[in-house]
């Protein structure tokens, strides 16, 4: 090429899974790859299912909404798989009309249901 510069543009694919029963060591290991040491959660609280390794917690709610989920039983969170800590820190739980104005889950009972299903869903490693 004479003085030009190529361009290359790069496409990076990250695994989100959406499910009912409890992630695999191997999806685990799917879902780690987006930030490594943290996966990203959405769970329908109600339906109990769990949307897992997105890049922004709407992406995966965007994908439970269009499963039939409905906005006021979605909550969002994340595991640190290092430390096992569970967080339930995410811009889409900020819904005032749900009596929620933070990020952060308020309702002691929807926290409650949140904690129970993330340590479900990520049995193998909670």
């Amino acid at each position: 090429m004479t003085g030009r510069r190529r361009l290359e543009y790069v496409r990076i694919i990250f695994v989100i899974i959406t499910k009912t029963t409890p992630y695999t060591k191997r999806e685990i290991g799917k879902l780690q790859e987006r930030f490594d040491t943290y996966i990203k959660t959405v769970i329908d609280i109600e339906k109990k299912i769990c949307s897992a390794g997105a890049d922004r917690h709407f992406e995966s709610e965007r994908i439970l909404l269009k499963q039939g989920s409905k906005q006021e039983d979605l909550w969002g969170g994340g595991v640190d798989i290092n430390t096992k800590n569970i967080d339930f820190n995410a811009f889409i739980n900020i819904r005032p009309a749900d009596n929620n104005p933070s990020n952060e889950i308020l309702d002691e009972k929807r926290r409650k249901l949140y904690d129970k299903l993330t340590r479900y869903f990520f049995k193998e490693i909670l």
